[in-house]
């Protein structure tokens, strides 16, 4: 057991008893979000031969049955376009999702569930809630309530994520 009372190795026990709390609090949180990824990493692997990236990007389009434009799609994963686009192109050649050009911008793409790709999510949707219950099983309803809002009040003081920096095109030396 570390001082922490967690058994194993994780982020956490990097952290010393005279860590300053918010590094030790910082390291706990990583510690915990990997310690419920990695189940669900290999849950959804195992039961639906997919990816937490699938399962989020989907989960993405099932909020919005309208379709969103894939630099929308990127933005909401926080992932580079490049990865959406890859992810895309593997999820349509499997029928789950389809592209459209959308009529407003002539330069973008829609991106949509099919019918198929609706009902393989919700499958997948079902068993991840039952997962992720499992997995915070450890706390009471109320902790759960009382971690949820301590968690709001920490996400509401820290800054707003920032877009990434656009790289101006080199106009040779100046």
């Amino acid at each position: 057991m570390t001082a922490s009372g967690l058994s194993g190795t994780d982020l956490e026990t990097r952290a010393r008893d005279d860590d300053h709390l918010a590094l030790r609090l910082w390291l706990r949180l990583l510690s915990c979000t990997n310690l419920i990824e990695s189940p669900l990493k290999t849950r959804l692997r195992g039961r639906f031969s997919g990816s937490l990236a699938r399962f989020d990007l989907m989960a993405q389009l099932d909020r919005h049955p309208q379709g969103l434009k894939m630099r929308d799609l990127s933005q909401r994963l926080m992932v580079t376009g490049g990865n959406v686009t890859g992810l895309t192109d593997r999820l349509v050649a499997e029928g789950l999702v389809q592209r459209r050009d959308d009529m407003q911008d002539r330069r973008a793409v829609t991106v949509s569930l099919t019918p198929e790709g609706q009902r393989q999510f919700r499958a997948m949707a079902a068993e991840h809630e039952a997962w992720i219950i499992e997995l915070m099983s450890g706390l009471s309803h109320p902790q759960q309530g009382a971690l949820f809002d301590l968690l709001g009040q920490l996400k509401q003081g820290l800054p707003a994520p920032q877009p990434p920096l656009r790289r101006r095109a080199s106009r040779g030396p100046r």
